[in-house]
């Protein structure tokens, strides 16, 4: 194999050869944040921590590349824009920089990153509709006291089903609560912002976002995350330490303990940038998505799974739960015997999964009740889509040779 070679910023870093259709677990790197690494590594230094070149180099960088992605985020003014390692880690920040006593609401059907960090919250069943999600928010926000926060996906990590933010935060703030957005599945795909969301929080990941260096946001109003306690107790996070006590860092570096992933943070900042510069139009994605889901019609045993129904609005990516088929062989098959690599499990999302698998009435195949999904972004083509549904319609109608069981993944 030969690695292919690139011009544009937004080209993916990729192996000639192989077909990758697993955007919703990492996106490949595109050139964008390959090349702005590349250029700052000759400079790389501390940040804000020293008066040499390349301390004041990263220093600069570090914090523009904070200013950009609160631009391409939508940050209003007084927003924090804290870098963090995922968007895992930055939903647990901001759940341990809730007032005391906050009740969070949140859905079953969310990723474990939006699902498990909250302290006693209040889970709602899957929704199965917009209407009913909004619905079924606004009732459970209405009854609680003291603080609330409503935690939702932009777009299911699962179905690439797109919830309703906008109309799910004003059913938030109408009953005094604040909403967070997990946007690690949106962000890939459709412009966010956070003024026109009305969001109170967004968090995503950089390799999730074509910038695969290690660095998360969470980007949304202060208040809470200058009176809460630093996320990480050390340098950086302290502005002067005495005999017996600790003066914190207000602003961003009050969570940001340590030294930062500064590579990852410029990557993210170059990778917003190309993709403002590109502009976010959804129309080629949507041609593609079209073109798998008409292709996934044709091939029997392939039942395409959602919450929403099959014409709710979604981004490039589609699970799929397969009678009489395990889909980790069937996932391992691809890759061995097509070239083609998805994913197959139930992607950090188990309750969705036994939900989704339950509605479709396909029994567990294997040791866990499982689901294959491909999903996409960037770089990827009509010709890389029909590779993956002819690989697809020979593994679930040709015996496969024989070789080791294949393990379901998360």
């Amino acid at each position: 194999m030969s690695v292919a070679v690139h011009t544009s910023p937004l080209d993916v870093v990729g192996v000639d050869g192989f077909v990758h259709l697993d955007y919703a677990a990492t996106a490949p790197c595109v050139r964008a944040a390959a090349d702005a690494v590349n250029a700052l590594l000759p400079y790389y230094g501390s940040v804000h921590r020293g008066t040499g070149l390349r301390s004041q180099t990263s220093t600069l960088e570090y914090e523009r590349a904070r200013d950009v992605v609160a631009g391409f985020l939508g940050a209003r003014d007084g927003d924090h824009v804290v870098f963090t390692r995922n968007t895992t880690d930055a939903l647990n920040l901001l759940a341990r920089a809730v007032p005391a006593g906050t009740r969070t609401v949140v859905f079953e059907s969310e990723h474990h990153a939006t699902l498990l960090p909250w302290a006693d919250p209040v889970r709602l069943p899957a929704p199965a509709s917009a209407d009913e999600a909004v619905a079924a928010a606004s009732s459970a926000l209405r009854v609680l006291r003291g603080p609330k926060l409503l935690a939702v996906t932009g777009a299911s990590n699962v179905t690439g089903e797109i919830l309703p933010i906008r109309r799910l935060a004003e059913a938030a703030h109408r009953h005094g609560a604040r909403i967070v957005v997990d946007a690690a599945q949106l962000a890939p795909h459709v412009p966010i912002s956070l003024a026109d969301l009305d969001a109170d929080y967004v968090a995503l990941s950089g390799h999730k976002l074509y910038a695969p260096f290690g660095a998360g946001v969470l980007a949304g109003r202060s208040d809470w995350l200058d009176a809460a306690q630093p996320y990480l107790a050390g340098g950086g996070a302290s502005a002067a330490v005495g005999a017996g006590d600790v003066r914190w860092a207000t602003g961003p570096a009050r969570h940001e303990g340590g030294t930062p992933n500064l590579l990852g943070a410029v990557a993210l900042a170059a990778v917003c940038t190309a993709l403002a510069d590109a502009g976010r139009s959804t129309s080629d994605e949507q041609e593609l998505l079209a073109h798998l889901r008409a292709g996934l019609r044709s091939i029997p045993g392939a039942v395409e799974v959602s919450l929403f129904g099959p014409r709710s609005p979604r981004v490039g990516i589609v699970s799929l739960a397969l009678a009489g088929h395990d889909p980790a062989r069937v996932a391992d098959r691809l890759a061995v015997e097509h070239g083609v690599g998805v994913r197959a499990g139930q992607f950090c999302a188990h309750p969705l999964v036994r939900h989704l698998t339950g509605r479709a009435g396909v029994a567990a195949c294997g040791d866990t009740p499982g689901l294959l999904r491909a999903s996409f972004g960037l770089g990827t083509t009509t010709d890389h889509l029909d590779r993956f549904l002819s690989g697809l319609a020979a593994c679930l109608t040709v015996p496969a040779r024989r070789r080791p069981a294949a393990r379901s993944t998360d």
